[in-house]
């Protein structure tokens, strides 16, 4: 039957239980296009405003403009910043969006209340103290290369920091994402937060100078670890129990605790660097040996037109009263 030909058997006249209704596997595919971190973030989000919503005795969905506006005030009074609060007015508006209710609630009102939040308490975002090659060098040192557990660290920390990597895309990565060429290490990346598509894009790590430190030669040693214990494919990086089992990934918060183990034992301040800092102070130091910052921020999956990557970049030799002769 071609588009054109008329359908001759009964159609329903309106439409059924069945038009509304998603398959297991496609619900799945659904909740799996969102990254982890922003699905934890929503549904924390929506539960701090839900129970809200109920010691106020105020409906949550469908909530009034006036509901929003009102949870806006509330979050201020208790100091949250500025960007908590954004994420609390796109994941009540989100949550509205998926239930039917499109462009409700209004946002006006909150916006107003958030613009003098911002007035009165400032807006300054918190910045991640960028993890220099000094401190990169550091931390390797505390790593066993003796060890599965020291071979797997010292890749997450040289692969952060010469990816300017995001915690979701080292936790992403496959065995067979990396791979060893004259170049260097080619880093296929299947998705990121700028290609939530899933395009797809491959960057390209230099050798590096040092062997202890050398991205190539950390992935590599790891990878062959990989092999030696039998997984050729899979998550590239793993988590490692006590007895020196492998896992099949390696969570984010898994990363969080290899830093926070890594900068101790490294004697650098304790608290001060998160695995953000190995995304900025890559950047820092791609800045401070000279890189342009189009290429850094193709580098490190930033939009070429975003002013984020500035951000990232401390720079204090770019400082314009530098050597004026004070």
């Amino acid at each position: 039957m071609t588009e054109l030909e008329p359908h001759h058997g009964q159609l329903p006249a309106a439409p059924t239980p069945a038009d509304h209704h998603l398959s297991p596997d496609t619900e799945q595919r659904i909740q799996d296009a969102i990254p982890g971190n922003t699905r934890r973030a929503y549904t924390r989000h929506w539960n701090d405003f839900t129970t809200w919503c109920t010691g106020e005795n105020r409906t949550p969905l469908p909530a009034t403009p006036e509901t929003l506006t009102e949870y806006t005030g509330h979050l201020a009074r208790h100091g949250k910043s500025a960007t908590i609060i954004e994420q609390a007015i796109a994941t009540i508006r989100t949550q509205h969006r998926n239930a039917g209710h499109e462009g409700q609630p209004s946002t006006a009102g909150s916006r107003l209340v958030l613009r003098d939040h911002r007035r009165t308490h400032g807006s300054r975002p918190k910045q991640a103290t960028p993890l220099l090659v000094d401190a990169i060098r550091a931390m390797v040192g505390c790593c066993d290369l003796g060890t599965l557990r020291g071979l797997r660290d010292r890749a997450v920390v040289v692969l952060g920091f010469t990816m300017m990597s995001r915690r979701s895309e080292l936790t992403g990565l496959d065995h067979d994402d990396a791979t060893e060429t004259s170049a260097g290490l080619e880093i296929y990346l299947r998705s990121s937060k700028t290609d939530q598509d899933a395009k797809g894009t491959t960057i390209v790590i230099p050798w590096g100078e040092h062997d202890a430190t050398c991205p190539v030669i950390a992935v590599g040693a790891w990878q062959n670890a990989l092999r030696i214990h039998g997984y050729y494919s899979g998550r590239l990086l793993r988590s490692i129990d006590r007895w020196n089992n492998i896992g099949e990934s390696l969570s984010g918060d898994a990363i969080a605790d290899i830093i926070r183990r890594l900068t101790r034992d490294a004697g650098l301040p304790a608290g001060a660097y998160s695995p953000h800092g190995l995304r900025a102070g890559g950047a820092t130091a791609a800045a401070n040996a000279g890189a342009h910052v189009t290429d850094i921020a193709r580098h490190g999956r930033w939009s070429i037109n975003s002013p984020t990557v500035h951000r990232y970049i401390r720079n204090p030799n770019a400082n314009p009263m530098r050597g004026i002769g004070l």
